[in-house]
């Protein structure tokens, strides 16, 4: 179960890193994980102005940014969701 979780921590890291470097507001960058048996739910928050940077023209760079994160997940057997959560 340990070493799960770490990977689980890592995938955050990677995520926070990946959004932060395409964003104007780093700072408002959030993740949050939530675990289910079979997979990991990454929840990724920014500022409503850099939505569209970290989505992309026809969602090019979120598939980059799921595309990157499924490499890094194939190593641990556990599938990772990432999921841009778009603030009201």
């Amino acid at each position: 179960m340990m070493a799960g979780s770490r990977s689980g921590h890592f995938h955050e890291e990677l995520v926070e890193f990946l959004a932060k470097q395409l964003v104007n507001h780093p700072e408002a960058v959030e993740v949050k994980e939530t675990q289910s048996d079979t997979a990991s739910i990454l929840e990724l928050k920014v500022a409503k102005e850099d939505l569209g940077r970290v989505i992309g023209k026809q969602g090019r760079t979120a598939k980059s940014i799921r595309t990157i994160l499924n490499a890094a997940a194939s190593r641990t057997n556990r599938k990772v969701v990432l999921e841009i959560i778009e603030e009201k």
